[in-house]
């Protein structure tokens, strides 16, 4: 499970909303040091909040400290489909075209077309599957804050 610390933000029936800082990797990079990036991140440039809707069946308030939590295999099918999916169209597409002997612009455009339909695809699948709860984020444990 990949985990994620947040606070939650509004509740909803049987979810919550909660806000994530974004971050990067850079700090365990072995070349943070000579890194542009790492630079940055320690500047606190390109750091953002990220609002994550989670499904919750324990009691928090707005302000709560949380984690939340993906499965890997979710997001290891869902990071292959929205980008592994509309390439393999884009060259499957450009192939095809190139195979029929077409001109190297009408290649181009049938790659082109293929990307988007990819895109499509992947547009499809994500609202037909935005609803299943097997597929969302869940708050996995409330987090303790020790009042001084």
């Amino acid at each position: 499970m990949i985990e994620e610390r947040g606070r939650v933000v509004a509740l909803e029936s049987g979810a919550v909303w909660v806000e994530t800082l974004r971050k990067s990797t850079c700090s365990s990079c072995s070349a943070n040091a000579g890194c542009g990036q790492g630079l940055m991140d320690k500047l606190g440039v390109g750091r953002s909040r990220g609002l994550v809707r989670a499904l919750c069946d324990l009691q928090v308030q707005v302000g709560d400290a949380v984690v939340i939590g993906v499965r890997e295999d979710l997001l290891v099918r869902g990071a292959l489909l929205v980008y592994l999916l509309p390439l393999v169209c884009l060259f499957a597409a450009a192939l095809l075209a190139q195979a029929l002997g077409l001109a190297e612009p009408l290649v181009i455009l049938l790659g082109l077309a293929g990307l988007f339909a990819g895109w499509l695809v992947v547009r499809w699948r994500s609202r037909q599957t935005a609803a299943d709860p097997a597929l969302q984020p869940v708050v996995l444990r409330a987090m303790l804050v020790s009042a001084c």
